[in-house]
């Protein structure tokens, strides 16, 4: 299925033609990978389109962007307004979001802070990340030979563009060997998380994820199922997780914005449990759907009414 994008995209508190969304090809990003983004839904709930932690996102984008030393001028409150106003501009409701700050043309070379910061937020109708069939079918993915980064090389807690560049190295060797996700391990040799997905574990009911200090970013759904999980009384370990540990897992799964909670049935063609969607992860499902049906308490903020 096409995806459908908006043909209005914020630019610096101005709307511009999809087509007017461009930088030059001296842009200190293109060349140095000087970027910070999010990954933002807005879902069809049962009290009309609503973007699903919105304040949470932006404030990890402000977060990304302080790591990186870039003083940008919108506040928390200012970004979250404009995700809004690009979805009613382009008359969208359920809607992918992608808000971006990068560092563009001014003096060329390694050091970034004499060039000028923009900001651009995006949004498109997208469909199941990791195919249609994935959150009941579930998927079959591999451990991968590349590691995250480790710490004080790149920082983790960023969800910046050059990090991606091992993303992307995860994700095609996944695909070119046949499955459709790898698992990078961390610098220690534990599990750390997909291309673009935090993973859970699950064995006779005890849940584990990886810590923060296991290279990860600190996933907004990934805090989203620790929530769902612990107020289903299950305890929720942070803990480091070796590899092996996946093979004999009872379930395993993984989250993320664009993921939302995705099973895995095989690792390195090996199944997880029976090779299907297990109980947890189903209910878990069912849980966090039930977040935009109105049939699950949440806190308040947590969703943003479109309209």
């Amino acid at each position: 299925m096409k995806e459908k994008y908006g043909e209005q995209i914020w630019h610096d508190g101005q709307f511009i033609h999809w087509e007017d969304a461009q930088i030059h090809v001296m842009s200190h990003v293109v060349h140095y990978g000087s970027s910070v983004f999010e990954g933002i839904r807005a879902y069809n709930t049962n009290r009309g389109p609503a973007v699903f932690r919105l304040k949470d996102h932006i404030r990890r984008l402000k977060d990304s962007a302080k790591i990186y030393r870039m003083d940008i001028k919108w506040d928390v409150e200012q970004l979250c307004m404009a995700c809004i106003d690009t979805i009613l501009r382009n008359k969208m409701g359920a809607c992918y979001i992608r808000p971006v700050i990068f560092r563009g043309f001014g003096s060329f070379g390694v050091d970034p802070l004499k060039n000028p910061l923009e900001t651009y937020i995006v949004i498109w109708e997208w469909g199941k990340y990791l195919g249609p069939e994935a959150l009941e079918n579930g998927v079959d993915v591999c451990f991968s030979s590349w590691n995250r980064m480790s710490p004080n090389s790149f920082p983790a807690m960023a969800k910046t563009g050059g990090n991606y560049m091992n993303s992307q190295l995860i994700k095609m060797e996944a695909i070119s060997n046949g499955f459709v996700e790898g698992i990078a391990l961390d610098n220690s040799g534990f599990i750390s998380e997909g291309s673009g997905e935090n993973i859970f574990v699950i064995r006779d009911n005890k849940i584990l994820t990886p810590p923060i200090s296991a290279s990860i970013l600190p996933g907004i759904t990934r805090d989203t199922v620790i929530y769902i999980l612990r107020d289903m009384g299950y305890e929720v370990l942070e803990a480091p997780i070796p590899r092996e540990a996946a093979y004999i897992a009872d379930e395993v799964f993984f989250t993320g914005t664009a993921a939302e909670v995705t099973p895995i049935r095989t690792i390195d063609k090996i199944p997880v449990g029976n090779g299907g969607r297990g109980p947890v992860t189903h209910k878990v499902q069912e849980e966090f759907f039930a977040i935009f049906e109105g049939k699950r308490n949440v806190p308040e903020n947590w969703l943003t009414l479109i309209n």
